[in-house]
């Protein structure tokens, strides 16, 4: 009998790259002043795992190759277009010591440095009115 770990190898390669994808993305946003720079090198990097995916003849290392290939295409994206809007929208904080971020800050009413995720979970939505104490709280 012959042991398949392509289904392990694939769901390691998947949960570590979308972990370690989530992770960097967060921060190279938060404290990258230029944005292409880790976009072009994420785009690169998923070049090379795209083609070692395709030339490589073990089928476990090709999977992983292929999901880090598509992990590291979609972080670009992350990177230089969801993650900057999501500052501006005031959904993840912004770094006011980044001169980008510090624009951001100066031109979106919305954008905050508060971390919304960095709270204690109450089980109920805060109103409107309690967020803005919060906000207020924080300057």
């Amino acid at each position: 009998m012959e042991i398949n770990i392509v289904g392990l190898a694939t769901a390691a390669a998947t949960f570590l790259g979308v972990w370690l994808g989530h992770v960097s993305v967060r921060k190279i946003e938060r404290e990258t002043v230029h944005l292409w720079k880790p976009t072009v090198s994420a785009l690169v990097l998923s070049g090379g795992f795209a083609a070692a995916s395709f030339l490589t003849s073990s089928m476990p290392l090709s999977a992983i190759c292929g999901i880090l290939s598509v992990t590291l295409f979609w972080d670009a994206l992350e990177i230089a277009v969801r993650q900057p809007k999501r500052i501006k929208h005031g959904h993840a904080p912004a770094n006011p010591k980044n001169p980008r971020h510090a624009k951001i800050l100066a031109e979106y009413p919305e954008a905050t440095t508060i971390d919304w995720l960095d709270r204690d979970p109450r089980g109920t939505p805060y109103s409107a009115a309690e967020l803005a104490s919060i906000k207020e709280s924080a300057k």
